[in-house]
């Protein structure tokens, strides 16, 4: 399993990246919508993080709270 975090606009997208049985991996955040999988870790960033992208997009065109944290305000509680 690994573990990191990705940078989606202005916000912070902690993710964990598991092997699946048969080939590939899957990529969970804490936010339930955001899910994503691909052949190679690489891949399943990449998709991982479009999939935000997109579910940002849409929470802000509906005016939706946007359920992760921003970087200014993680930058903030790492520092104190």
């Amino acid at each position: 399993m690994l573990k990191q975090s990705q940078k989606v606009f202005e916000y912070e997208l902690p993710i964990k990246i598991e092997p699946q049985k048969g080939g590939g991996f899957m990529a969970t955040s804490s936010w339930k919508e955001c899910y994503a999988q691909g052949d190679s870790i690489d891949e399943t960033i990449l998709e991982i993080t479009a999939v935000a992208q997109s579910l940002i997009e849409l929470y802000k065109e509906e005016g939706l709270t946007i359920p992760l944290k921003t970087l200014k305000a993680s930058k903030v509680i790492n520092s104190i």
